[in-house]
C-alpha cells in the first residue's frame, strides 16, 4: 500500500480530531457564558436588595444546560473520533510489516571490524563514556585510539559554539599544507570571522593590525576577499548599518563549523557522514523493497537466503549513490572493465555482453530490447562514467 493512501486516512483523523476539539470548545463556552450569567444576575439581585431566590436562579441555570446537552454534544463528535482513529490504527497495522527479519539473510561479519565501526561512530558522535562502555565490553581496547581526535574535534566545536576560535585556528595553521592540498580555505574564513569579532568589539587599530598580521598572507590568492574586510575597517563598531553587514550573520558560524567537522574527518581519512549512520539509513530506504521481494519470494516457494543476486533494483536516494555504477537492465550484471556500457543508435544503454547474445554476429542487425529501432554492434559506443 502506497504512502499517499496512510497520509490520505491520518489527514482524515487529524481533520475529525479538529472538528472534535472544535466542537467540544464551542460546548465549553456557551455552558460557561450560561454559568456567568446566571452569577451576574445572583450578584445583581443582591446588589439591589432583590429577595429573588437564588434557588430560582439555579433551576433556570440548570433547564438551559440540559437544554444545551453538553454531553450529548460531546459525545458525538467524540464518537466520530475514536472510530477514525480506530480505521487508522487498522491501517497502519495491514500497511507496516513489524517482523522485519524476513529480509534478513545469513552474512558472515568480522566481528572486530563491526565492534570498530560501532565504536568509531560513538565517539564522532561525542558519545565518549558511552563509547569506552562499549569497548570495554565488547573487549576491543585498541578502538581506544579513535576517540583522541574526536575529543579534539569536540573541544574545537564547543570552543566555536562559545565564540572562542582560538582551538580552530591553531588547528587550521597546523593542517595548513593538507588544507591547501584539499582545495579548503577554510584557514581564511576561520580569520575572517576572527577579524569580524575584534571588528566589533575590539578598536579599529586592532583590527588593522590583525589584518597586516594574519590576513596579508592571503592577499596573494584572495586579494578581493581582503580588499572587502579592509573596507569594512571604516564601519568599526557600526558594521551591522554597512554593505558587508552579512558579515554578522550566524550562519557564517554554522556553516564553518559543519566545514571544520568534513576537514577534520577528511584529514583522518574518513568520511563527513558516519559509515554506520549511512548504512543503517541506506537499510531504512531499501527495506521495503527487500521485505516485497521476501514475502513474494516465500510464496512461490524460493529460498530467499540462498540467492546470490537481488532480481530487481532496490533504488536508493541520490545521497547514498557515491559512485556512477551502470547494471545492465537486461541481464541485471553490473558494468565492468570487461563488460561496460554501451550505448545503443536509439539512445538506450545495454551491457557489452548483452549487445554481443542479441546480434550473435558483430555484422547481424538485433532489435533492441526496449524500443522498435534496430542497430549493429559496430554502431553501438563505449560509454564512460
Amino acid at each position: 500500500m502506497e504512502l499517499s493512501t496512510i497520509k490520505d486516512a491520518f489527514d482524515r483523523v487529524s481533520k475529525k480530531q479538529k472538528l472534535s476539539s472544535s466542537k467540544t470548545q464551542e460546548v465549553i463556552d456557551q455552558v460557561g457564558r450560561e454559568i456567568e450569567h446566571a452569577l451576574s444576575r445572583m450578584q445583581s439581585a443582591q446588589d439591589a436588595g432583590l429577595a429573588t431566590d437564588q434557588k430560582t436562579i439555579l433551576t433556570e441555570l440548570n433547564s438551559k444546560l440540559n437544554e444545551i446537552g453538553p454531553i450529548n454534544q460531546i459525545e458525538g463528535s467524540q464518537k466520530e473520533l475514536n472510530i477514525g482513529l480506530s480505521k487508522y490504527a487498522k491501517l497502519l497495522e495491514k500497511s507496516f510489516i513489524m517482523d522485519i527479519s524476513k529480509a534478513y539473510r545469513n552474512v558472515d561479519f568480522d566481528v572486530h571490524t563491526v565492534n570498530q565501526i560501532i565504536a568509531a561512530h560513538l565517539y564522532r558522535q561525542g558519545l565518549f563514556d558511552l563509547g569506552d562502555c562499549f569497548v570495554n565490553e565488547a573487549d576491543e581496547p585498541e578502538a581506544t585510539s579513535l576517540k583522541s581526535p574526536f575529543v579534539e574535534m569536540y573541544q574545537i566545536l564547543e570552543a566555536m559554539r562559545s565564540r572562542n576560535l582560538g582551538r580552530a585556528l591553531a588547528w587550521a595553521a597546523a593542517n595548513r599544507a593538507m588544507l591547501l592540498q584539499n582545495g579548503s580555505t577554510l584557514e581564511l574564513k576561520l580569520h575572517r570571522l576572527q577579524f569580524v569579532e575584534i571588528l566589533q568589539k575590539g578598536s579599529q587599530s586592532d583590527a588593522l593590525k590583525y589584518i597586516r598580521t594574519f590576513l596579508a598572507p592571503f592577499a596573494k590568492m584572495h586579494m578581493p576577499e581582503i580588499q572587502k574586510l579592509t573596507i569594512c575597517l571604516l564601519w568599526a563598531g557600526r558594521l551591522e548599518r554597512s554593505p558587508y553587514a552579512n558579515f554578522l550573520s550566524p550562519t557564517h558560524w554554522e556553516r564553518l563549523s559543519e566545514e571544520l567537522t568534513q576537514q577534520f574527518c577528511s584529514l583522518l581519512g574518513q568520511s563527513y557522514e558516519s559509515p554506520l549512520s549511512v548504512a543503517v539509513a541506506a537499510g531504512v530506504q531499501g527495506l521495503p523493497t527487500l521485505l516485497k521481494l521476501a514475502n513474494v519470494m516465500a510464496t512461490k516457494k524460493q529460498e530467499w537466503l540462498a540467492m546470490k543476486q537481488l532480481p530487481v533494483p532496490v533504488d536508493l536516494g541520490p545521497e547514498f549513490q557515491f559512485h556512477s555504477i551502470f547494471v545492465c537492465p537486461v541481464s541485471r550484471d553490473q558494468g565492468s572493465e570487461e563488460n561496460p556500457p554501451m550505448l545503443m543508435p536509439c539512445g538506450h544503454v545495454l551491457c557489452k555482453q548483452s549487445i554481443v547474445k542479441l546480434s550473435k554476429s558483430s555484422t547481424r542487425v538485433f532489435k533492441c530490447p526496449y524500443c522498435p529501432n534496430e542497430a549493429t554492434v559496430t554502431q553501438c559506443k563505449q560509454l564512460y562514467f
